[in-house]
């Protein structure tokens, strides 16, 4: 068989499963982790099948290791016959013991929320990539809003006067 060439499909290494887009504007994203997950064998081909899906997810902390809860990886019914497929269940993320013990620290101490922002392949793993975030206010979402708009106004701007030049 050989190998193949052009774009990801979204089943090799490095191809983006899922975005949590929301995260950006709801919170304040800190600093980035990454952590693997244990998934069970259907779970592995729905993923592969791109049925996954982590916009409202978001991870716990429970008895000095971290659960992924509220994500949803929907079954393929071909793939799943003998097994009870639950497309909500709570997935362990495995990380080292010092990032733990340190993630554990941020939000017991300093009141932070771990947020998984992208689900991707890395050497034929998922990977989940989670981010150390503090809610926004309503006034601090306008105020980024505010100044995406002005961003985006100023490269139109840009734009036309380099074409008119």
């Amino acid at each position: 068989m050989s190998k193949k060439t052009g774009k990801n499909n979204g089943s090799g290494a490095g191809g983006t499963i899922a975005l949590n887009k929301r995260a950006r504007h709801e919170y304040h994203l800190e600093e980035r982790f990454e952590a693997g997950l244990a998934l069970q064998g259907w779970e592995l081909k729905a993923i592969r099948a791109g049925r996954a899906n982590i916009g409202e997810s978001y991870a716990l902390v429970r008895q000095g290791e971290i659960f992924l809860f509220g994500s949803q990886i929907t079954p393929l019914i071909s793939a799943s016959t003998h097994v009870v497929a639950d497309d909500r269940r709570n997935r362990k993320l495995l990380m080292h013991r010092h990032e733990i013990d340190r993630l554990v620290g941020y939000v017991e101490r300093e009141g932070y929320t771990l947020i998984p922002t992208a689900l991707y392949w890395k050497a034929n793993r998922v990977k989940l990539e989670l981010a150390l975030a503090k809610g926004k206010q309503t006034h601090d979402k306008r105020a980024a809003s505010k100044e995406r708009d002005w961003q985006r106004d100023k490269q139109r701007i840009m734009r036309k006067n380099n074409r008119d030049a």
